[in-house]
């Protein structure tokens, strides 16, 4: 008992350790189940024992308490703390021995069935136990084909850093061209959101147009040329049934040739978005080049959609170069010549004009606000000589450009980000296709390149979670070392964790699942469960080879005894993770994968267990069985030399 619960906690105790999105999602999880386990050791250990005792002897105990004479005090400190407890346990006891006969009689048919099959499985066990023993060679055969096999299907299986789910609402993010109008915005969304009138899929739909807050995250644009469009989906719509109507709209998007957009979904979580090529120069023009050249080819990498770029071109804007030898010649001051351009366009506050109790700023500036063109700016005076004028065209040069939309460093570095959503492929292909793309292009001098986004934190994730199965293994096997006092028989133990990992491999085929931060916390977990029925099993054949049996039928006999135990344990738990595998109740898709894991994994290992863990006991316990034969063969010799026969008739006999 010890052991089988201290190699549970020895697998939770190494997530506490791990980092990034893994360490969010599972470090409390893994504090609260071995803090829980080590406290039901403890009360498996003291209490339990202390409550069975009681149990048979608190009837005994009342009766002979009623024997003795006692005094007021004794009466009453008797019937608080002895009498009551002890009603109270009794009336316990009476529901629960009502409720299982009930439960019992319910039961009773299954209980039939189950009886039956259980035990044509423990007859026929026995027999199927003698012949992986006569057939070593092939048991181990197949299980190790089946293990390559399930190492084949990995790449397969596809990579992601955390299952899609769905919370039946979704939006996009629109932006129009810069200098749209309000009006045409909105009746450029009316037009998009008539493809889904009459939808019976979706429950609402509505849109926000123009405002603060709505611009794209990659442009830092907002104003008439943006809008939101926001969906909310049928109560018994399917993930699928949201993946389409997110398709319809993405499609008419796509086809108005004008609209950047953004797909969003609300998230628990704080992620990047999951493919992003990250552009490095100290050149912003190179920069821009690069990505302007290589957003097309990521474009194309089939699966990825929504694709943006940091670098695109952003607002409209006047760009003003002064010619500080003319300044200088006129004897005008580059920031004074400044602040009077700036109070032209944005005004400055001449005084105020007092009502009540509120005073209103009165602004005088040259131009009205959005009206103004190049020839208005250039025309602006700037200061004056003599009485005579001196314009702005006159001392420095205007001219109209598309200003960038953001200036991004990473690292102190200039950056420009691609970014991508994926639709149809796993992040690990996608990635795969990108990093292809990347090696073979060729990129300016200066400009370097590298993926980044979802996939890099998938990437530190899987080594994270490696290093903790590593080590979870190794305190495993340390636990079991110290229990069998032995370095050979938990190495016999550790093999049903490849057998384990065939179960994960073909639950994650079965139900189209990938490879991901979920299961493989899950498969972590399944290091510490799986080795239980070992414990058991081998630790049976122990006791019986101690007590004299041959290692043959202390196998077999073990393994007899120990079938019910074993299949009753996998059973519950496989029975209690059922729930969450189906996918029940709301966030399911979360936490499906951990449960399919570990549901796969002890499946095919406890079938496995019972037949390659006896055989790979038979042969590497060869040691322990010569030794044994040797001390037999000694203690004969002893016992046939104390008798005093000679030599021959010793060795006829």
């Amino acid at each position: 008992m010890a052991a089988s619960t201290l190699t549970t906690v020895a697998v939770f105790l190494p997530v506490v350790f791990l980092e990034g999105i893994a360490a969010q999602l599972f470090r409390d999880m893994a504090l609260t189940v071995s803090f829980a386990l080590l406290a039901s050791l403890g009360v498996a250990l003291t209490l339990i024992p202390m409550m069975a005792a009681m149990i048979g002897a608190g009837e005994d105990a009342a009766s002979a308490l009623a024997q003795k004479p006692a005094g007021r005090t004794r009466r009453v400190f008797r019937f608080i703390f002895i009498t009551i407890p002890a009603a109270i346990l009794f009336g316990v006891r009476w529901v629960l021995r009502w409720i299982g006969i009930g439960l019992a009689l319910a039961a009773r048919p299954f209980a039939a069935v189950f009886d039956r099959v259980l035990g044509g499985v423990a007859a026929a066990y026995p027999r199927l136990l003698r012949g992986s023993l006569r057939a070593r060679p092939l048991v181990l055969a197949v299980a190790l084909f089946a293990f390559a096999a399930a190492v084949w299907v990995v790449p397969r299986l596809g990579f992601d850093l955390i299952p899609t789910f769905s919370q039946g609402e979704f939006s996009f993010m629109v932006e129009l061209p810069e200098g749209t109008p309000l009006e045409s915005t909105d009746r450029f969304i009316a037009g998009v959101e008539s493809v889904l009138e009459g939808d019976e899929r979706v429950a609402s739909l509505a849109s926000i147009v123009g405002g603060r807050g709505l611009s794209l995250t990659s442009t830092g644009t907002e104003g008439e040329n943006t809008a939101r469009i926001q969906v909310r989906m049928a109560e018994d719509a399917t993930p699928e049934q949201e993946e389409e109507v997110a398709r319809l709209l993405r499609e008419r998007l796509e086809a108005s040739g004008l609209a950047d957009f953004e797909f969003e979904r609300p998230t628990f979580f704080s992620f990047r978005t999951p493919i992003e090529v990250e552009l490095y120069s100290d050149n912003l023009a190179e920069l821009h080049e690069a990505a302007a050249n290589l957003l097309p080819q990521v474009q194309a990498v089939a699966g990825l959609v929504d694709v943006t770029s940091s670098a695109e071109l952003g607002n409209p804007e006047l760009q003003i170069n002064f010619d500080r030898n003319k300044l200088a010649q006129l004897g005008l001051s580059l920031g004074d010549v400044a602040d009077t351009i700036r109070n032209k366009v944005q005004g400055e506050v001449a005084t105020r004009f007092t009502e009540g109790d509120r005073e209103i700023d009165i602004v005088v500036r040259s131009v009205e606000i959005g009206r103004a063109s190049v020839d208005n700016v250039n025309n602006f005076i700037v200061a004056q000589r003599e009485n005579v004028p001196i314009y702005l065209k006159s001392v420095a040069s205007v001219a109209l450009v598309d200003g960038p939309s953001e200036i991004r460093r990473i690292g102190q570095r200039r950056t420009a980000v691609i970014a991508g959503n994926l639709s149809g492929r796993d992040m690990g292909a996608v990635a795969g296709d990108v990093r292809e793309l990347l090696a073979a292009q060729s990129f300016p001098l200066g400009v370097t390149a590298s993926l980044s986004g979802q996939e890099e934190e998938r990437a530190e994730a899987q080594r994270s979670l490696l290093m903790a199965m590593a080590l979870a293994i190794f305190l495993v096997y340390l636990v079991m070392a110290s229990q069998f006092e032995s370095f050979l028989h938990p190495f016999v133990i550790i093999f049903t964790l490849p057998l384990g990992a065939i179960g994960v491999i073909a639950a994650l085929l079965a139900t189209g699942r990938s490879v991901n931060v979920v299961a493989m916390i899950g498969t972590v977990m399944l290091a510490g469960i799986v080795v239980n029925n070992a414990i058991v099993l081998v630790d049976a054949v122990n006791q019986r080879r101690r007590s004299g049996m041959s290692k043959l039928d202390a196998l077999i006999t073990a393994g007899s005894d120990r079938l019910r135990p074993i299949l009753m344990t996998s059973a519950t738990t496989i029975l209690g993770l059922l729930p969450m595998a189906l996918g029940l109740g709301e966030g399911a898709e979360l936490r499906a994968p951990l449960a399919i894991t570990v549901i796969g994994g002890l499946s095919v290992a406890t079938l496995l267990t019972l037949v390659v863990i006896p055989v790979v006991y038979s042969l590497v316990d060869r040691r322990k069985e010569a030794a044994d034969a040797h001390e037999a063969e000694v203690a004969d010799d002893e016992a046939r030399a104390e008798a005093g026969l000679p030599e021959p008739l010793q060795e006829v006999i």
